[in-house]
């Protein structure tokens, strides 16, 4: 049956707006039911019924500009020959060549478009177009920004017992990808459900790490080699090494036998140059440091113990607590023990005691963070107990420079890889803080406070711009650190050399004044010298007031004898010379005695 309901309208009201008014309601069609219907009826016992609970969503579409894209190009042929002449014919273009070269007109066209030519090169190499004018308007307005650092990504250990980040390692050609170790350092604190899983995350999707290293023991240390950079090594709690290729997944590939490996934690794993890119070398708490070839960890190619005694054995030796390495000096290496002591030695050594080259001791506990100056090797970076220290190869008693004495214990440390005075330290109360001792020498440039638990770890990026730290509860935070604290700044390589240089100066005329001392105090408990007795009654006050007094002296002479001579001169103005001046010039050399007396003395106050 076909509903059907005309409606008529006459031409005329054709497009004129509706105008409804309320009717009662009519009956237009009444169907009655159709008994014979029922019999199709199916009882349906039990009845299914689906309700969807999620909430309604509806589809939107957005049509975009359309790009139009045309595809042109254009063909270049070779022309201006004659039509007698066919181009593919080489006996005939070069037939013609010579007799257009022999052309009068030719050569006069050619010298003079030579002139033209050579002048716009002339023109071009005395003009760089793309020579920057303001540069220094912009350092300027990278010195005047307020040092901060934002963070931009945090990556939480996986498992439910949380364990600390006791490693960091980025990935060498790009930088975005970073492996983490995960230990528990404390001694049986260890959980049974505790797992021993490390692994490495993209830092684009830092949800789910990007593979799960499974070693025999938990990792220590984590390296990336710097060669291949599918290949990793690590140190176990255990003692055992252990190496990864990534391609071949998370289980290790080779892992070094128990009796032959270290009888402690590994705390520092480090590959060397080598030309084949698989030689590494570890140390331990146990005093030994070890060589190792990847191709076969069965056994460590090499050996030292860490005796300063340099007698060799295992009973005396320090236990290492951290390991450094610098690859622009292939056979140094520093070790950082838990007495508090750095060891510098040398690989190329005949025997193993002369490999132990010298130590330097200034730490009143275990050194957790060792690190040489990108741009001054000869400087290095110590961090242990409250302070962190920079010290110089050339002085062995004392560092040359240190920081002021924290409230909580300090875990890590490291240089910038792109400015040669900033570093950066994690303290025990989830502190970061960064020093630019260009800048300030007293406080650090900017203290962040990066979590409630103690930071563990820390690794810079290459290009110095995103920072990585470690906690104890096995969260990683990235910061990025804002563009003044990882631009190089102008001259700034001078004037850290300078800095660095001085403070070595003044080290060294304090050590050569204490050993000094120490040799007439020895004479005159051996009773040798009676010069030396009465040098050493005399207090340090009035050593000071003598120095003082010899060295004022010395400055009115010289401002007397430059005031004579200069009012000698014809026709010659009297200058006027502070004492400052006079200082300035007794740096440069003409009164180097009194003023390095005078700093002595001032350095001999100082606690």
């Amino acid at each position: 049956m076909e509903i059907v309901h005309v409606y008529t309208r006459k031409r005329s009201e054709f497009g004129r707006h509706c105008n409804f008014s309320d009717c009662p309601a009519k009956v237009c069609v009444d169907i009655q039911p159709d008994p014979s219907l029922a019999d199709n009826f199916v009882l349906r016992n039990p009845v299914d019924a689906c309700v969807q609970h999620g909430s309604e969503l509806s589809e939107h579409e957005a049509n975009t500009e359309r790009v139009e894209v045309e595809s042109r190009g254009v063909n270049h042929v070779e022309g201006g020959w004659p039509k007698d002449i066919n181009p593919q014919e080489l006996e005939q273009t070069s037939r013609f060549r010579k007799k257009v070269e022999k052309d009068e007109n030719y050569v006069n066209t050619i010298t003079h478009l030579g002139a033209l030519m050579e002048h716009c090169v002339k023109q071009n190499n005395a003009i760089d177009i793309y020579e920057e004018y303001f540069r220094e308007e912009e350092t300027d307005e990278l010195e005047d920004e307020a040092p901060s650092a934002k963070t931009i990504s945090v990556i939480r250990d996986p498992n439910i017992t949380k364990r600390t980040a006791t490693h960091l390692s980025w990935h060498p050609d790009r930088c975005k990808k970073l492996a983490v170790a995960y230990c528990s350092l404390e001694f049986q604190q260890n959980a049974e459900d505790m797992s021993f899983d490390s692994y490495i995350w993209d830092l684009e999707n830092p949800n789910k790490p990007e593979l799960v290293l499974k070693p025999s023991s938990p990792l220590v240390s984590l390296e990336y080699n710097p060669k291949d950079s599918h290949i990793l090594v690590g140190g176990c709690y255990n003692g055992q090494m252990t190496y990864w290729d990534t391609r071949k997944g998370g289980l290790p590939v080779e892992v070094s036998i128990v009796e032959t490996g270290h009888r402690d934690p590994v705390y520092g794993a480090i590959w060397l140059q080598s030309k084949t890119g698989t030689e590494c070398f570890s140390a331990s708490t146990d005093g030994q440091v070890l060589w190792w070839d990847i191709r076969k960890l069965s056994e460590p190619t090499e050996m030292l113990v860490l005796d300063i005694t340099r007698k060799g054995l295992l009973e005396n030796a320090l236990g290492a607590s951290t390991l450094e390495f610098e690859p622009t000096m292939p056979t140094k290496f520093m070790v950082g023990t838990e007495q508090g002591i750095v060891i510098a030695c040398n690989r190329k050594a005949k025997t193993p005691p002369e490999k132990i080259a010298s130590t330097y001791s200034g730490h009143l506990g275990p050194i957790y963070a060792l690190a040489r100056n990108p741009f001054f090797p000869k400087i290095f970076l110590t961090v242990g107990d409250w302070t962190a220290r920079i010290w110089s190869e050339e002085t062995k008693e004392s560092s040359i420079m240190w920081t002021k004495y924290h409230l909580s214990y300090l875990t890590d440390g490291c240089w910038s890889t792109v400015r040669p005075s900033v570093f950066f330290t994690a303290n025990m109360d989830g502190t970061l803080d960064i020093w630019d001792f260009l800048f300030k020498q007293n406080d650090p440039s900017l203290s962040l406070k990066v979590c409630d638990e103690p930071l563990s770890s820390l690794r810079l990026q290459d290009n110095g711009c995103v920072l990585g730290c470690g906690s104890k509860l096995g969260v990683v935070t990235l910061l990025e650190i804002s563009s003044g604290l990882c631009t190089l700044q102008k001259n700034e390589k001078n004037l850290a050399n300078a800095m660095f240089e001085r403070e070595t100066k003044r080290e060294k005329i304090l050590e050569a004044r204490h050993r000094e001392m120490r040799l007439k105090e020895r004479a005159k408990s051996e009773g040798q010298g009676v010069e030396a007795e009465e040098m050493l009654e005399e207090s340090p006050e009035e050593a000071l007031n003598r120095a003082q007094k010899e060295f004022f002296e010395v400055i009115e002479a010289e401002l007397q004898r430059r005031a004579r001579a200069e009012a000698q001169q014809p026709g010659g103005k009297v200058k006027e010379h502070t004492e400052e001046e006079v200082v300035a010039q007794g740096e440069e050399g003409e009164l180097p005695k009194y003023e390095e007396e005078d700093e002595e003395k001032d350095a001999a106050k100082e606690p």
